[in-house]
C-alpha cells in the first residue's frame, strides 16, 4: 500500500521533501521551526503511548490537504462520537445550520485547473493556507460536533465555538431561528474578522477565556483511525502542556461569563473594536498570567488517513492543521508551536491566517 501511495504522488508530481516545503513557507512569510517532530528515539525510548497498528498514509504530500474555508464553527453535543453526516442528523444545530451554509455556497467548478489554488494571503501560493482578509471569497463554513457540553444559561440551547474569530457564542436554540441568528450573528463569511455583534439577538457571545483550543477529531463512526488516535494525543497534550506549566482543561470554564457579553460592551464602535482586541490579547499565552488551553474532541474534519488529525487555534485568529501527529510529535508541538509561535513543516496540513509578514512568530501581534 505504501509503496503505490509513493508511485502516485510522485506520478501526480508531488511535493513530499520537507526542506522544498519549508522554502515554501518561508517564501510565505510563515514563520517557521527546523526542530526535530520527534525527540524520542524510534522505537521510542521514554515511554510515550503508542498507536496500535493501523494504516496511516505516510507518503502522499499532506500540505494541501484543508479545503478552502472561510469560517470553523464547533457545536456543544457533550459526546465524542456521532452519526457519519453530522449535517444530516434531522432536528440538530449542526443540519440548521449547513442548510444556510450550502444556499449560500458558490457553485463547485468541476474543472480543477479553475479552483482556487491559494490562501490570497500576502501574495502566498501555499495550497491549504487562508486567510481572512476577505471571508466572502471562501465563504464555506466548516461545521463540526464537539465533546464540550453547553454553557448557555438556558441548558436546551447549545453553545457554539466560532474560528478564527476565537468566540463564545451561547444561547442558540436548535431550530432554524436559532440557527438563522448564529449565522447573521457571528458565522455569515459576510462579517469581517472580530466584528463586533450587535445587541439585537437572544444569543450572545463571549471571548473564548484560552491561550489556545487544540481540537481532536474522534469521529469513530467516520474513521475508527481518528477514534484510537484521539485520547492518545490528549493525554499526550496534557502531560506536555502541564509540563510547561499550563493548566488544561476538557470542558469550557464558564465563569468568564459573568462579566458582561461581547453584545453589551459600552461605548462608541471604536471603543468596543478596542475592547475586543484587547480581551483577545488579554488571553493569548505572550501575555496571559495564567496560561490555559482546551482541548476538545470534534467530528470529521477531513484527512483521516492522515490520523491522527489536530487543529490549534490561538486569539489572534491563527488555526494550525496538523496530520500524522502520534504523541512522540506532541512536545515538539507544544513547545514550537503552541507556545514558539512556528510551524512544524512536516506535519502541516495547511490552516488559516498563518502567513505573518514582518514578525518571527504566529504569537505576535
Amino acid at each position: 500500500m505504501s509503496a503505490f501511495r509513493k508511485l502516485k504522488a510522485l506520478a501526480l508530481g508531488q511535493n513530499t521533501d520537507v526542506d522544498l516545503t519549508s522554502v515554501q513557507l518561508a517564501a510565505a512569510d510563515i514563520p517557521i521551526s527546523d526542530a526535530p517532530c520527534r525527540a524520542c528515539a524510534d522505537p521510542c525510548d521514554v515511554g510515550h503511548d503508542e498507536y496500535p497498528k493501523f494504516d496511516v498514509d505516510m507518503e502522499t504530500e499532506m500540505l494541501g490537504s484543508v479545503k478552502p474555508y472561510a469560517r470553523q464553527i464547533v457545536i456543544s453535543t457533550g459526546k465524542s462520537d456521532w452519526v457519519r453526516e453530522v449535517t444530516d442528523a434531522k432536528g440538530t444545530l449542526a443540519a440548521y445550520v449547513n442548510e444556510l451554509s450550502s444556499s449560500g455556497r458558490p457553485p463547485k467548478d468541476k474543472d480543477p485547473s479553475k479552483r482556487p489554488k491559494d490562501g490570497g494571503a500576502h501574495g502566498s501560493h501555499v495550497v491549504g493556507v487562508f486567510d481572512s482578509s476577505n471571508l466572502a471569497k471562501n465563504r464555506r463554513v466548516t461545521i463540526l460536533n464537539g465533546s464540550h457540553r453547553t454553557v448557555s444559561a438556558d441548558h436546551a440551547t447549545d453553545s457554539v465555538l466560532v474560528f478564527p474569530d476565537y468566540r463564545l457564542v451561547t444561547e442558540v436554540a436548535r431550530t432554524h431561528d436559532g440557527a438563522e441568528q448564529l449565522w447573521t450573528h457571528a458565522v455569515s463569511p459576510s462579517l469581517e474578522l472580530y466584528e463586533v455583534p450587535a445587541g439585537s439577538t437572544p444569543v450572545r457571545s463571549w471571548i473564548i477565556p484560552y491561550s489556545c483550543v487544540i481540537l481532536l477529531c474522534s469521529h469513530k463512526r467516520r474513521d475508527n483511525r481518528c477514534a484510537i488516535a484521539a485520547p492518545k494525543l490528549e493525554h499526550a497534550l496534557t502531560l506536555s502542556l502541564e509540563r510547561q506549566g499550563w493548566e488544561v482543561h476538557t470542558q469550557v470554564d464558564d465563569s468568564t461569563m459573568h462579566e458582561p457579553s461581547l453584545e453589551d460592551l459600552p461605548g462608541t464602535a471604536d471603543e468596543k473594536h478596542a475592547a475586543l482586541r484587547q480581551q483577545l490579547q488579554g488571553v493569548d499565552a505572550g501575555n496571559a498570567e495564567h496560561k490555559r488551553a482546551l482541548i476538545l474532541y470534534c467530528s470529521h474534519i477531513g484527512g483521516h488517513k492522515y490520523a491522527g488529525n489536530v487543529i490549534i487555534n490561538t486569539p489572534r485568529g491563527v488555526s494550525v492543521w496538523y496530520g500524522r501527529v502520534t504523541p512522540h510529535e506532541v512536545d515538539a508541538i507544544v513547545r514550537e508551536t503552541i507556545i514558539g509561535g512556528r510551524i512544524l513543516p512536516s506535519l502541516l496540513r495547511g490552516g488559516m491566517n498563518l502567513c505573518h509578514p514582518g514578525r518571527k512568530t504566529l504569537n505576535d501581534w
